[in-house]
């Protein structure tokens, strides 16, 4: 990517949306479909983007926009890119294999939460729960 991101800790929503061209409605849905995206946020809430945020939105910019790849199809070719382990293991969904080929779920690490696959675990746990109950 040929464009030149201006040196800073961190950008906010509107800055990053001026200099990639994406709306900001589009960088909040693209938070919620790729881990590897993950914004801090300041005290009054606001989205504080890191460089690394600004290149990986670049990135996809490139996979969907150009290249024509689904949301899915880009959320696998940014797992392997080269350089994005910890990313490619924060994005790892429910009810996919780790790299040893185990059929394990593969766990995000401790600093991130996936509320979608919580929420998924517990939706499992109350099924089990239920069907238990009503044998002897």
């Amino acid at each position: 990517m040929d464009l030149q991101i201006p040196e800073k800790l961190y950008y906010k929503i509107g800055e990053v949306a001026k200099f990639t061209g994406i709306k900001t409605h589009v960088l909040r849905y693209w938070e919620t479909e790729f881990s590897a995206i993950k914004p801090n946020k300041s005290r009054s809430n606001q989205r504080l983007y890191r460089k690394q945020d600004v290149e990986t939105i670049l990135y996809l910019k490139d996979l969907l926009y150009n290249q024509g790849f689904t949301i899915a199809g880009a959320r696998k070719k940014l797992r392997e890119k080269p350089g994005k382990s910890s990313a490619a293991a924060k994005s790892k969904t429910h009810g996919e294999t780790d790299s040893t080929g185990d059929d394990q779920l593969a766990l995000p690490l401790a600093g991130s939460i996936d509320t979608k696959l919580l929420k998924e675990i517990r939706e499992d746990v109350v099924r089990l729960r239920k069907s238990l109950q009503g044998t002897p």
